[in-house]
């Protein structure tokens, strides 16, 4: 249940009786300004409290998160003429096939997107505070703070002072967007971290999630090496009204013998899907599910893996893709027809939703298409399983030998029921170089 307390309206983050000036004057995410500002607040319920009391405090509709707040918000920066192109009038289709994958024609967001400005081929790198970053993001840009609050209770205030004390999380705006509602979750945006899962930013984008509390509303994140293009700690998300195909492909459980038998944390890997990867869900908390999956990225991160993280079904399912297009992509084992399209495949590419820059290429999209572009990203079968490997012997897992059925996922509603392609349609050999 979310409360919400009105205070008297602050027409400028500088408001004050002294009439002073503050901070550097640009109004923006850094150590000059933000301290000294004021920012609505979205404090995300937490078990580990009593609960609050909601006495004289309005209760909203339970989809003020998604509806009010953040796609609220998101519409008012659009007119306010804040993004670089109206991504509302994309083209976008399902391409006919099994998979029902999605293709965009986004032709401006090649040429007006930033820049990539760090090496790609090292996952993990220091953040340099001379390269653009999200401090430098004017606060018009930035929706609302997204922190814990206490007790099994939400609260908003339209108006918080941060202080000095504090290091904000916040929600901003995309202003090069893949889709409606596509806003960016920065954690603890003063503390400069750079683009690396830690368990307590994990754990705040599956709050987030939470709250949004749609399966149409996903966040993604990549991994530097694996297309992340700024090196600022950093999730996205955005809504859209259609199931991704990755949510509607074929599973198969791993059995596990150590490591999950108290948070039951389920662990099971794709099939017939063109980027192998790996599905969680299940937990006794939140926490459980986040904590499983931090420590598998922590574990690729560490060994120089680039990767790809979809967190779908309101927080409850997570796929982790490990991968390899820009290892291919510098050795030159890309084939020229896919590096002509100038897609680089990310976290919602890999998930299904294709953003191509052409027309030729939209107009001519098919499922086969798309299954070769992905197919480019994906580890091997040998390797992949060393991957596994790898992440079950950091996270304190042991496996089984896998004997389980395949199992249809419970993902998005009003799914089709998938049709098992045949396995000779994957690829083979892209090896991660460490």
């Amino acid at each position: 249940m979310l409360t919400i307390k009105r205070v008297p309206t602050v027409l400028s983050n500088y408001q004050e009786d002294s009439g002073e000036p503050r901070g550097c004057g640009r109004n923006c995410l850094g150590k000059c300004c933000l301290p000294v500002s004021k920012l609505p607040l979205y404090a995300f319920k937490s078990d580990a409290r009593p609960e609050i009391s909601s006495s004289g405090v309005d209760e909203p509709p339970s989809d003020f998160f998604l509806n009010g707040l953040l796609l609220g918000g998101w519409e008012d920066r659009m007119s306010r003429g804040l993004f670089r192109y109206d991504v509302t009038a994309c083209e976008t289709k399902v391409i006919p096939g099994e998979y029902g994958f999605i293709a965009q024609l986004n032709e401006g967001r090649h040429l007006k997107k930033r820049p990539t400005e760090f090496r790609v081929d090292r996952v993990l790198q220091p953040f340099d505070p001379a390269k653009f970053n999200f401090t430098k993001v004017g606060q018009e840009e930035v929706l609302f703070r997204f922190e814990a609050g206490e007790g099994d209770k939400a609260g908003f205030l339209e108006s918080a002072a941060v202080g000095d004390a504090n290091t904000p999380s916040v929600v901003a705006i995309n202003v090069s967007p893949i889709e409606y509602g596509h806003v960016l979750l920065i954690p603890r945006v003063l503390d400069c971290l750079p683009q690396r899962i830690d368990p307590d930013s994990f754990l705040l984008a599956l709050h987030m999630a939470a709250e949004a509390g749609s399966p149409y509303f996903r966040l993604g994140y990549n991994s530097l090496g694996a297309f992340a293009t700024i090196n600022h700690l950093h999730f996205q998300a955005y809504f859209l009204t259609m199931p991704f195909p990755v949510e509607k492909a074929p599973t198969q459980r791993i059995p596990v013998v150590k490591g999950l038998s108290q948070s039951k944390v389920k662990v099971s890997k794709l099939l017939n899907y063109p980027v192998r990867g790996l599905v969680y869900e299940g937990g006794n908390t939140l926490k459980d599910l986040s904590d499983v999956v931090a420590n598998s990225c922590i574990c690729l991160q560490e060994n120089n893996i680039p990767f790809n993280v979809l967190i779908s079904d309101s927080g409850r399912r997570i796929f982790l893709f490990p991968q390899c297009y820009a290892e291919k992509q510098a050795l030159g084992e890309v084939s020229q027809e896919i590096l002509d399209t100038q897609v680089n495949p990310a976290v919602w590419e890999i998930s299904g939703h294709m953003v191509l820059k052409r027309k030729k290429d939209y107009e001519e999209a098919s499922e086969e298409y798309a299954w070769r572009l992905l197919a480019e990203v994906s580890l091997s079968e040998a390797r992949f399983e060393e991957v596994k490997a790898y992440i079950f012997e950091a996270t304190g897992l042991e496996s089984e030998e896998e004997k389980s059925e395949p199992e249809e996922n419970k993902g998005t509603p009003q799914q089709s029921s998938t049709t098992v392609v045949a396995a000779n349609r994957f690829p083979e050999g892209c090896l991660v170089l460490q």
